[in-house]
């Protein structure tokens, strides 16, 4: 005998849906102090400080960093202008985000503006519970309202990422003063709560709407430990601590922003920004040249103490050095031609006599690491995403066995020039006279932009390289300024770009390699890489659940990549060189993503 609703007793219909209430509460989850993008946080609720803090570094002193360039705006969260360092994420001394970043683990967040996070299991929305102390540098609450403003400022104004991220929530509701919620149309984006994490909130009441998207010099207002004390437009920046900071006693802040006041001044030329160090202008250096590093740290500062070299080992991802082809250019849509072109660079060559033989040759996007596809054949999960993509990957890559070509180090290998001559006539080129040509005679000629000594030495020796096989490649000089902007609107030929990675990639992935990105102006996607494997691949990775099938899915991804011969790979360094003033100290242990300049000190 068949029932209607109607017709069951009253207390069925009770019990019935106090079961599925109780059903929807237990698919709720209950507000955390942070999240992991995959597994569990490594602190427990309550912990009372980051692992690789020094909770007992004294405050005070002065921090000066040395910057290359200029700036020319404040803002840093929009296409216009060079930004000033610090203001933001990763330093993060003016603004602050919902959710702060541990620098010891993969993707996990734990809270900042935010006291809590509350995401249910499938990741269709995330509600975030604002601490009742924060506040902005002029003593206002920081609330839902500007959590929402922020949002929608960013998402309408903001960079190509901010855009992209954030118009995938398709609804975002204050649910009390405290309190915001936002809901996503695609559920399966599994990071989509940790990116809204990390959303910055600006002040509504602080911000010029009619000035958002252009170049400001105006003080900004934010959150965060330090105030503007000082700007010199395109010279220098000085930040001084906010004696009234509201996030002093976090235990995530414990042994953080030690210094009373950090100053970054700016530096026209690489040169002259060693010189300033070794006179002592500024106290921490990042070096990025092997000889410099090897050769040049003997100056009288370092002889008697003052100045330590101080390296620090890589455990992330190394990402991807390399130089860049723009397939937007006919020349090089042909994936023949960029493959002939990277057999040319003799990394053997250039690191023995440019580098003193401290690189090593990049051969992934997810170089050094668990990520990384090289050298290890596809597996069973892999081979299945893969599997509507055959044409896409060759087959020496999927079973591992591809890797850049080691040439002899003679920079005139002629296997090399062989192979890649072979690959030119198969794309219809010829040489002839020494001049590689087309069928209509027209010659093989194209320009590399660089924008610094170091970028120019290495092109100009990679130009000497390919003239064996009759390419000419004009090196082109130009300043900071003209070279960001030519960047930007993808006015190139090649480019030397580094992608860095994390332990955790995921949707800044679309903005380098996405199909979407290619012709958005101010993108990561150099190369104007358009696939559908490549977007089925990025997909996957946010849908996966485990942190197998997530490296599975990075790995496929590092498969299609390299496949495509995007990029001539190039090299990284194994560790970071760190030199500072003896002055300054950071802690014993650095986090899995190395240096970390918020955790630095100056001894009394």
């Amino acid at each position: 005998m068949k029932h209607s609703i109607r017709s069951l007793p009253a207390a069925v219909l009770r019990l019935a849906a106090l079961l599925f209430g109780l059903a929807l509460v237990g698919a709720q989850a209950e507000p955390r102090h942070g999240i992991a993008m995959h597994g569990e946080p490594a602190l427990p609720p309550g912990f009372t400080a980051l692992p690789y803090a020094n909770t007992d570094a004294p405050k005070g002193g002065r921090i000066v960093f040395g910057a290359l360039g200029t700036f020319d705006t404040l803002n840093p969260y929009v296409v216009r202008g060079i930004a000033a360092h610090g203001i933001a994420a990763p330093m993060q001394l003016i603004y602050q985000t919902l959710l702060m970043r541990s620098a010891d683990e993969p993707f996990t967040l734990y809270g900042l503006l935010a006291e809590s996070v509350d995401v249910p299991d499938d990741r269709s929305s995330v509600t975030f519970t604002l601490n009742p102390l924060a506040r902005f540098s002029d003593g206002s609450p920081v609330t839902a309202d500007d959590v929402l403003f922020s949002w929608r400022m960013l998402k309408e104004k903001g960079k190509p990422n901010f855009r992209f991220y954030y118009a995938k929530a398709t609804k975002a509701e204050a649910l009390d003063k405290r309190t915001v919620k936002f809901t996503f149309a695609d559920a399966s984006d599994r990071e989509l709560p940790l990116i809204f994490g990390l959303m910055p909130v600006l002040s509504e009441n602080h911000t010029d709407i009619l000035k958002f998207g252009e170049t400001d010099l105006t003080v900004p207002i934010g959150s965060g430990p330090y105030v503007v004390a000082q700007i010199k437009p395109g010279e220098s920046i000085v930040f001084k601590r906010n004696p009234d900071f509201w996030g002093k006693d976090l235990p995530i802040l414990k042994g953080l922003y030690n210094a009373d006041e950090i100053r970054f001044d700016y530096f026209r030329d690489s040169n002259a920004l060693f010189e300033a160090f070794k006179g002592g202008l500024y106290d921490v250096r990042l070096e990025d040249s092997p000889t410099r590093w090897l050769t040049n740290y003997d100056f009288p500062a370092m002889q008697d103490g003052r100045v330590v070299k101080d390296p620090i080992v890589i455990n992330t991802p190394k990402g991807m050095s390399g130089l860049v082809f723009n397939t937007r250019k006919p020349l090089f849509a042909d994936i023949r031609i960029r493959e002939a072109l990277g057999l040319m660079f003799d990394f053997n060559w250039v690191n023995t006599h440019l580098f003193n033989g401290l690189y090593k040759r990049t051969d992934s996007y997810f170089a050094g690491s668990a990520l990384s596809s090289a050298g290890q054949p596809a597996d069973a999960r892999e081979r299945e995403l893969l599997t509507p993509f055959t044409k896409e990957v060759r087959s020496d890559i999927l079973e591992g066995r591809w890797k850049p070509f080691e040439a002899d180090g003679s920079g005139r290998d002629r296997q090399a020039a062989r192979e890649a001559i072979s690959l030119l006539q198969k794309a219809g080129w010829a040489l002839k006279d020494g001049v590689l040509q087309n069928a209509r005679g027209e010659p093989f000629n194209f320009e590399i932009l660089v924008v610094s000594r170091v970028q120019e030495r290495l092109a100009i020796n990679y130009a000497e390289m390919l003239k064996r096989i009759g390419v000419t490649m004009k090196v082109r000089l130009v300043d900071d300024v003209q070279y960001w902007r030519r960047v930007a609107a993808f006015d190139f030929d090649m480019i030397q770009f580094t992608w860095g990675a994390s332990p955790s990639p995921g949707n800044e992935q679309y903005n380098r390699w996405g199909g979407k990105s290619a012709e958005r102006e101010g993108s990561l996607n150099y190369a104007g890489a358009k696939s559908p494997a490549i977007d089925a691949m990025i997909d996957a990775m946010l849908q996966a659940k485990s942190r197998e099938d997530f490296t599975s899915a990075v790995r496929a991804l590092d498969r299609v990549l390299l496949s495509q011969f995007y990029v001539i790979p190039l090299f990284y360094a194994p560790e970071q060189w760190l030199a500072r003033s003896a002055r300054v100290k950071r802690p014993d242990k650095a986090p899995l993503f190395g240096f970390a300049p918020e955790t630095l000190w100056v001894t009394p």
